[in-house]
């Protein structure tokens, strides 16, 4: 089984995320709504796999994918943001994170950007 933390200031698209998954060995353990709650579950469920919004109250997806990745550096982070600037996507490839999606998005963009990240743990 594969776990999926999902985090994101919004609660409809902590849901979205929530029902848009569509992969059989992946489970949601938990939502977090910014970066403090995030470490937290991140340390109780230990998850494999991190969806990350990048502006998020209390600690960001940046300093929180730091934060995340300093605890279990094997960890995929899929940055979901509305932030779709070079800038910001190159910084949070720099820190970690393993891929970038710009919100909106499609089920299929969601899914098909999972089964990239996660391509090595599936196979």
């Amino acid at each position: 089984m594969i776990k999926l933390l999902i985090v994101d200031d919004s609660n409809i698209i902590r849901r979205k995320i929530e029902r848009s998954v569509n992969i059989p060995a992946l489970t949601v353990v938990g939502a977090a709504a910014n970066g403090v709650e995030a470490v937290e579950l991140f340390k109780r469920h230990k998850p494999n796999v991190v969806t990350m919004d990048l502006t998020m109250p209390e600690m960001d997806g940046l300093e929180t994918v730091s934060a995340l990745l300093a605890i279990d550096p094997g960890t995929h982070i899929l940055v979901v943001s509305a932030l779709a600037d070079k800038t910001t996507a190159i910084e949070s490839i720099r820190r970690g994170a393993r891929g970038f999606i710009c919100k909106p998005f499609t089920d299929k963009e969601l899914n098909d950007a999972l089964i990239e990240l996660l391509e090595v743990e599936v196979s």
